[in-house]
């Protein structure tokens, strides 16, 4: 839609009103709410392979902050109580401090970006931002910093989200809309402690190639036949039966992509398909990988991950109803600076699916083994990509009116909802433990 044109003025005025309408202190004061997580965990098996729940189960129960990264539907019914400042735009609605990463860009430069979509959807911003800072105290309890620290690194997030949102409302609209936040970008915003990490994590994400993932999970039958190496339960190959529907499918797939890329994709042929776990919130559901071979030794490795509605959905505006795939597709290219020129979406056996490239030069840095300096700068850095991410739905110059510039009250605000939030997660983390335990719930650990 052609929004039309108005001036910064009008614009930053509509973002006071709206931080009037609905203070910041208010925004972010989290009072409980009547649910009963471990319900809503088990009400979200009901769709998964019922084999691969225990799992899921296992691998939320490690710790809180890993029941946080599973537990999306419980967050978004949580949020859905609380008030809404009515700005609404492209959200991840999974944006925890494990979702962001390095990947690839087309030109094969290294881009610091949001990596998960799998309940992106339109809703309230802060959404978003509530889930970050709270997840960045969640994983600097698991590693073992103290509350004051955990408490900085989601304050300073909540300060680099502002501080970002303020910067791309001050520039001309297309230089926002360029803005990539890769190395360069983000050094601006102080990342001092962080740089050496960064820097094994881009040296390892450019060797993370489909090539890579051809040599390590796979053997060579001959010199054109690749297998995937069996590793159950983990990664499966299909037998021709089961891998026909996937491979069925890539046809219906390469309509979604662009003409040129569609022709692209044309050159490569499909040699084996397998069934791959992947993720945490993500187990239980169907993902394939299927390892294509192109020009001489080249291998190309896709990801056909299956797709469902948001989990935040119930508790957002009803929207037109789009083929899952398709809704997140449109949500990452709307957030992210660029994307996969592979990503596309398809139908196996009336399931809808995502479709991308597996681990294109992708690289990430895991927030729990981060030290306190170490945690605090990784804070700024993904709060300065979510507001980026952000800025491309929601006009920055309205959000800069409602974050304000240069307040204190917006950090402390969300840095105090950050803590409150944890503390419930470790509470809810614990009574999926006890219904483990009681026999209520299965899970696998070790897995």
């Amino acid at each position: 839609m052609i929004t039309g044109w108005a001036s910064s003025e009008s614009l930053r005025a509509d973002g006071e009103r709206r931080r009037a309408a609905t203070p910041v202190k208010q925004l972010t004061t989290f009072g409980g709410s009547d649910r009963d997580a471990v319900d809503i965990i088990a009400a979200t098996n009901a769709e998964r392979v019922a084999e691969l729940v225990p799992i899921r189960l296992g691998r939320m129960i490690s710790s809180p902050f890993a029941f946080l990264r599973g537990s999306a539907a419980v967050m978004a019914a949580d949020l859905a109580h609380g008030p809404d400042t009515g700005l609404h735009g492209h959200i991840c609605g999974d944006a925890h401090a494990a979702n962001f990463g390095l990947y690839a860009s087309p030109e094969r430069r290294l881009v610091m970006d949001v990596n998960d979509f799998d309940e992106t959807a339109v809703g309230p911003w802060d959404w978003d931002l509530k889930r970050l800072t709270a997840s960045l105290v969640s994983a600097g309890r698991e590693a073992g910093l103290p509350d004051d620290e955990c408490r900085t690194a989601a304050r300073d997030c909540a300060t680099a989200y502002r501080t970002a949102v303020a910067e791309l409302a001050g520039m001309s609209l297309l230089d926002a809309y360029y803005l990539t936040t890769d190395h360069s970008t983000l050094e601006h915003f102080g990342i001092a402690d962080l740089v050496d990490t960064f820097d094994r994590v881009r040296k390892k994400a450019r060797k993370n190639t489909s090539r890579r993932v051809a040599e390590k999970f796979t053997q060579r039958l001959d010199h054109d036949a690749w297998r995937f190496t069996p590793d159950p339960p983990i990664l499966v190959p299909l037998d021709s039966a089961a891998a026909f529907p996937v491979i069925e499918s890539l046809e219906s797939y390469a309509q979604t992509l662009d003409e040129e890329i569609r022709a692209l994709f044309g050159r490569y042929a499909v040699v084996d398909v397998a069934h791959r776990i992947v993720g945490l919130g993500s187990v239980g559901y169907r993902s394939y990988v299927v390892l294509l071979h192109g020009n001489g030794d080249e291998a190309l490795v896709l990801q056909v991950k299956q797709a469902r509605p948001s989990a935040l959905a119930p508790y957002l505006p009803a929207v037109p109803d789009l083929h899952p795939g398709e809704r997140l597709v449109r949500g990452q290219r709307w957030m992210q600076t660029v994307s996969d020129i592979l990503l596309g979406w398809t139908t196996i056996d009336g399931r809808p699916y995502l479709v991308r490239q597996f681990r294109d030069m992708k690289g990430s840095i895991d927030p729990t083994t981060l030290r306190a300096g170490q945690l605090d700068d990784y804070a700024r850095v993904v709060g300065v990509v979510l507001a980026r991410a952000h800025a491309q739905s929601i006009d920055p110059r309205v959000l800069e009116g409602y974050c304000g510039v240069g307040e204190d009250e917006f950090d402390d605000a969300f840095a105090a909802f950050a803590t409150a939030y944890a503390d419930r997660t470790e509470a809810d983390h614990a009574a999926l433990v006890a219904a483990v335990r009681s026999g209520r719930l299965p899970a696998e650990t070790g897995v």
